[in-house]
């Protein structure tokens, strides 16, 4: 299994190296062709590149700083490295697609000339880059928030190339100069639309949010365990979108802690198995408390 996580985070390595690359490249390009041919969405687009590979640069690095182990200072390691790079950069995503919406406003209430053919060129250039670069990333943005925000950095990017080649042939062929900044409103609202949910996802894990779980189901499980008569004081949370932690106060009948151990075992094994539990503290209790409340509230009296 080790071996396995050490390839998958070679692999990761990789991606992101060339990807990096890629997008260095597409940036360089778009300020070349953008100068040469007066279009201002090259320009911006490649604003919008650079700021892109600032994020995945950052992202790589929290992505090897989350596989730092434990320590007596980080108890739970540094998997939230990556949660706050995805949070980040999806902020920047967000206040990207208001800049270019802002740019696409200005080139509506005041055309600029632009060399439609050059700017196709240099667009396609960077779509076919953008494309692979998705592909590279796609795969491990199904089981990381760090990856999928920067994957979703570079759907952008792809997606805002696919708007300037619009545009550029609408320019090429008829000189109608409105066609890119209308489609570069569209697609900054589909990317804005798209960061949203990672944005809230992120900040939920980094409030300590609680994971979406039946707790009354839970609480059922683990009454139907032989030695549970209680179940309550309930705390869960999120260290990344795969690390659930628990934790709850269990009332059982007194006996020697060695009888107890076995219950102590099924009821990990319940939370583990069942509700995926990366973690499990249970208190054990022999009296009944004056609230068994799942989840009890103490005010700003932290338990």
């Amino acid at each position: 299994m080790a071996e396995q996580n050490h390839d998958h985070e070679e692999l990761a390595g990789s991606k992101f190296f060339w990807v990096t690359v890629l997008n260095v490249v597409i940036t360089i390009a778009e300020f070349v062709g953008g100068a040469l041919s007066g279009s201002l969405s090259l320009i911006s687009d490649a604003f919008h590149n650079a700021g892109d590979s600032v994020s995945i640069v950052f992202s790589y690095a929290a992505s090897r700083i989350s596989r730092r182990k434990q320590n007596a200072r980080n108890t739970f390691g540094y998997k939230r490295a990556e949660i706050i790079a995805a949070f980040l950069n999806s902020i920047a995503l967000a206040l990207i697609c208001v800049f270019l919406i802002v740019e696409a406003a200005k080139r509506i209430t005041d055309p600029q000339p632009i060399n439609g053919n050059l700017m196709l060129t240099i667009a396609v250039i960077g779509l076919a880059a953008n494309l692979l670069s998705a592909f590279l990333l796609n795969s491990g943005s199904k089981s990381s928030l760090n990856m999928k925000a920067t994957y979703l950095h570079i759907l952008s990017d792809a997606l805002s190339s696919i708007a300037i080649i619009f545009g550029g042939i609408l320019i090429d062929l008829y000189n109608w100069t409105l066609a890119d900044p209308i489609v570069t409103v569209l697609v900054a609202v589909y990317i804005f639309y798209e960061s949203i949910p990672i944005i809230r996802q992120t900040f939920r894990i980094l409030m300590q949010g609680a994971p979406n779980l039946d707790y009354d189901q839970i609480k059922r499980d683990l009454l139907q365990i032989d030695g549970v008569f209680s179940v309550h004081h309930v705390h869960a949370w999120m260290i990344d979108e795969n690390n659930l932690i628990f934790s709850a106060h269990v009332n059982m009948h007194d006996m020697k802690l060695s009888d107890a151990q076995p219950i102590y075992s099924e009821i990990s094994k319940v939370l583990k198995e069942k509700y995926h539990m990366c973690h499990v503290t249970i208190q054990a209790e022999t009296t009944r408390g004056e609230n068994e409340d799942i989840i009890y509230d103490r005010g700003n009296d932290i338990p």
